[in-house]
């Protein structure tokens, strides 16, 4: 990759290890990595019950230009099961000297999920996810393991503790995208309620 080896700047927003909550905010919790492979692994579950055998029109619109539908993102998810969280901890965990993340492409799924169906980005988003929990657990990663950095090319130094947290926090983000998208197919149904109904209201 172009630039390897270099440290990029901070992000804009600080380095990696800032904290940038929303005001009045807190952490309810510390991090727990159990607690995050326990929600990790119930993403492919829940979005198989969630979207498998749903119409088209459910789960291949998107919100207009430039946006994702259901589908798209599940392609998304999958693409990232592949290239990214496993990957950049593999980075962080080796002896290399030199342990830049690679960039990661966020549209790759546009062209990784042509000619597949729902179900079948589903069934490999199930399967790829287990393999990718099987490793972690195998690692059985220690409070030194999860100090241990590598460098995001936006962030700089990143820790394993940051990245196991962020690829759950990622789920988390998706589904919300999901529910949105699908909550704005039938937005101009629901009248005078949209006032109760956050999720088809521009924030």
């Amino acid at each position: 990759m172009s630039g390897a080896g270099r440290r990029p700047s901070p992000s804009p927003r600080g380095r990696a290890t800032g904290v940038h909550w929303w005001p009045g905010t807190t952490a309810v919790q510390p991090f727990n990595l159990d607690a995050c492979l326990d929600l990790l692994e119930r993403t492919p579950r829940l979005l198989y019950h969630w979207l498998g055998g749903l119409p088209d029109t459910w789960t291949m619109h998107n919100e207009g230009p430039d946006t994702w539908s259901p589908y798209d993102v599940l392609g998304h998810l999958v693409h990232g099961e592949r290239t990214d969280w496993i990957a950049r901890l593999e980075i962080v965990l080796s002896r290399r000297p030199d342990r830049l993340f690679p960039t990661f492409d966020r549209l790759a799924q546009f062209h990784e999920s042509k000619g597949k169906t729902l179900a079948d980005l589903l069934s490999e988003f199930s399967h790829v996810r287990a393999d990718n929990l099987a490793k972690v657990r195998a690692l059985r990663l220690t409070s030194t393991d999860l100090d241990r950095t590598g460098v995001h090319p936006r962030f700089g130094d990143v820790t394993a503790r940051q990245l196991l947290a962020a690829w759950a926090a990622h789920d988390l983000d998706h589904v919300m995208q999901i529910s949105r998208v699908m909550a704005r197919q039938i937005g101009p149904a629901v009248g005078p309620w949209v006032d109760y109904l956050r999720i088809l209201r521009q924030v």
